[in-house]
């Protein structure tokens, strides 16, 4: 680039993380991060290091993640795209590629972020979307989990969601959002939850109380009594990483960065 400055790249990235260690990079390998920075290698013939939006953990999934890093090299949005899903395994694709500025940071400058967990009800476990979606055989009552959900609204002490490896600074977040819904067909549901920011199992802790409550086992006010004790052991346990799905982070205008992810693939819905 004749002396000039690394210019900044974002990404948008989808996976499919049933195959890997999740996403943060790791000795001998085997996560998304590893899997796309030796793509930018072989695409650049550097070495990169990128920083993303929100780490998942092995076997979750994205819509739609989001990644920075500086480029020694120039190259257009769609070469970016193809360029590096040529480098990729079939489970990992680029899906956009822009140029924010050297402000933008993935994870610092997203204003908030979305998961989905896409759960499946029915008599055995689903064989075709095994990895893809978590499974339950109780019947839910939809009434009582939208009742205990709307309990965690606002601004919370979460610890008692929150994994004993969890590494934030604080637990206590701000969650904007959780909505429950049903499909047509009376077994797929859907799980969309919206907050500044996730501890470490967060999501998927939250699951295993709205379960414990949508199957008849607890109260909808239990789960209030829980948030307020702020002891991860009153909670129930961590529910599967299968059906979760990181939607996206949302960023202010000025980046242009595409909004979270607002659907699942036909097959999944």
């Amino acid at each position: 680039m004749n002396g000039e400055p690394p210019l900044r790249i974002a990404l948008g990235l989808s996976y499919r993380g049933r195959a890997y260690r999740g996403w943060q990079s790791q000795p001998g390998g085997e996560t998304v991060q590893d899997r796309l920075e030796h793509a930018l290698r072989e695409f650049t013939g550097a070495a990169l290091r990128v920083v993303c939006a929100g780490r998942t953990d092995a076997g979750v999934h994205a819509l739609q993640q989001v990644v920075h890093f500086d480029s020694p090299v120039t190259r257009s949005a769609e070469s970016w795209v193809r360029g590096l899903n040529s480098f990729l395994p079939e489970d990992i694709a680029v899906l956009w590629s822009r140029e924010p500025g050297a402000g933008f940071h993935a994870q610092k400058s997203a204003l908030s972020r979305r998961y989905r967990y896409l759960l499946v009800q029915q008599r055995v476990r689903p064989a075709l979307l095994h990895g893809l979606v978590g499974w339950t055989h109780d019947a839910l009552d939809l009434p009582a989990m939208r009742e205990a959900a709307a309990q965690l609204l606002g601004h919370h002490d979460f610890s008692a969601f929150r994994a004993s490896s969890c590494q934030a600074r604080s637990p206590c977040k701000t969650v904007h959002a959780i909505e429950i819904t049903r499909a047509d067909d009376a077994r797929t549901w859907c799980f969309d939850f919206h907050a500044n920011a996730f501890l470490h199992h967060m999501v998927r802790n939250i699951m295993g109380c709205l379960l414990a409550v949508g199957s008849g086992r607890r109260p909808p006010g239990w789960l209030g009594e829980v948030l307020r004790a702020g002891s991860r052991s009153l909670a129930a346990p961590t529910f599967m990483a299968d059906g979760l799905y990181f939607a996206g982070p949302v960023y202010a205008a000025q980046w242009k960065i595409p909004g979270p992810a607002e659907g699942l693939p036909l097959l999944l819905a």
